[in-house]
């Protein structure tokens, strides 16, 4: 194989070569596929605004608390953001693809995390600072209520899982008590250094959440194939998801977990043990900011089983089960801590929430979150995936659709779990900054027209629909 080395990062295969698998046909079926998406949003709203509350009248079915069916209310809106969004997405698929190809790696990533970040803000300005950021995470459910009362965090986590319940005097609040103690020690520690306040938080949570728009191109690059990595960039910049990244806290949950899968691909790339190790932290810290982030497991495992690197995934184990020890000697057992809110969850509105709409009305939350061009993408690496195993061959492209295909399975596990019942458009986040990285293997051509219609989803849904995070 021939192979031209590239001074910023990696190596990357000769275009000149033939792909031991190529797809680089099928643009109908990447059109279909986005059209199925659509489609399915569509029968979730008409099924879900029209059709339910008939149901629910006439059938005694658990209602849906008017989701669209992401959660929020319809709300056509404006802000100072519409048109800073607009050149924000406009340049992005102008300029995005071009620069990201040719300007040095890192410059590459810095300026993708930029762009990240200004897409986020201009969204969440749409709704306004106080709206759109600032109240987010003040809400009564929410954690910043609840920081300014934990004096003792000794004490907290002793006494964590105890007061997960519901109907208790001194229950958690619902979003305490629906994510083990990390979530909340975060914004303790933000209160303790000075950035206490849901503006101060917010921001947080969009600048940790945007490092995803460095984690996984920097992965797919570490896997073996920069060119895709770069090829990625402007999409996971213009992550739609990111509606939610700005400002809830499934977007910091997002950053951390991303670049504690692209740590382990450094360690796994490079060889090095304390890279691995950090990485495995970054995923053991992870399951104590949300329960269902046990679920990063198979896109971890993506990175080891391409790069075949055992020994990094043993120094990650002990990385993840070192922070299972702290917590534990802490005070905190993770499995208390999961069967207190799996009780929890049902003694809310998730036991009457309809399973039978929700398990597949969820996928159009999750396409209205990752857009169409992940669709598109994630057809293309089924094929590349199902190519490979037929043909017993390992095609250029299965770095990236192992990814991708690793996140479809995390996504169907939580889904038929039943504990991801609605509100998955930022619950499903940390897994959808995977699942958009496949557009990567749309043609270059068409990368524009997908950008545009990236930003348009996230735009469309920002200015229709006021939605609750």
């Amino acid at each position: 194989m021939t192979v031209r080395v590239d001074p910023d990062e990696t190596t990357r295969p000769d275009p000149a070569e033939p792909s031991s698998a190529p797809v680089t046909t099928g643009r109908r079926a990447d059109l279909i596929a986005a059209g199925i998406a659509f489609a399915l949003v569509v029968v979730a709203v008409v099924v879900g605004k029209l059709l339910w509350p008939v149901l629910l009248t006439g059938f005694g079915v658990g209602p849906l608390f008017g989701e669209w069916p992401i959660l929020g209310e319809w709300f056509p809106h404006i802000g100072i953001g519409t048109p800073l969004a607009i050149i924000v997405a406009l340049a992005t698929a102008m300029y995005g693809p071009a620069l990201a190809a040719r300007l040095r790696w890192r410059t590459a990533l810095g300026c993708g995390y930029l762009l990240a970040v200004a897409w986020t803000f201009t969204l969440a300005m749409i709704d306004g600072w106080q709206r759109g950021i600032a109240n987010r995470l003040a809400t009564d459910a929410e954690y910043l209520p609840t920081v300014p009362h934990i004096t003792d965090t000794g004490a907290m986590l002793n006494g964590f899982a105890r007061r997960i319940l519901d109907f208790q005097p001194d229950s958690w609040p619902t979003h305490i008590a629906g994510h083990p103690p990390g979530a909340t020690l975060v914004f303790v520690w933000l209160d303790r250094i000075g950035l206490s306040g849901g503006g101060a938080a917010g921001t947080v949570c969009v600048l940790v959440g945007c490092l995803a728009a460095v984690a996984v191109p920097a992965t797919i690059s570490l896997l073996g194939r920069h060119d895709l990595a770069r090829a990625a960039l402007p999409f996971v910049a213009l992550f739609p998801g990111a509606v939610w990244i700005g400002a809830s806290a499934d977007g910091l949950f997002t950053g951390v977990t991303s670049c504690g899968i692209a740590l382990l691909a450094l360690g796994a790339a490079r060889r090095s043990p304390l890279a691995g190790f950090a990485g495995g932290v970054l995923l053991g810290f992870g399951i104590f900011l949300s329960y269902g982030l046990v679920l990063m497991g198979p896109i971890a495992m993506a990175v080891i089983v391409v790069r075949r690197a055992w020994r990094t995934l043993a120094v990650g184990v002990v990385g993840a089960l070192s922070v299972v020890a702290v917590f534990a000697l802490a005070g905190f057992w993770w499995l208390d801590g999961y069967t207190a809110l799996v009780e929890r969850y049902y003694q809310g509105i998730a036991s009457i929430r309809p399973y039978g709409y929700w398990v597949w009305a969820n996928l159009a939350c999750l396409a209205l979150a990752v857009g169409p061009a992940a669709v598109a993408g994630l057809r293309r690496a089924g094929v590349t995936v199902f190519s490979g195993l037929r043909r017993r061959l390992t095609p250029d492209r299965f770095p990236l659709a192992a990814l991708g295909i690793a996140a479809v399975w995390a996504v169907i596990v939580a889904d038929l779990s039943g504990l991801s019942k609605s509100e998955v458009e930022r619950i499903w986040l940390p897994f959808g900054v995977w699942l958009v990285a496949t557009a990567a293997l749309l043609p270059a051509r068409s990368h524009r027209a997908w950008l545009i219609a990236q930003a348009g989803t996230a735009l469309l849904v920002n200015h229709l629909i006021l939605t609750n995070w």
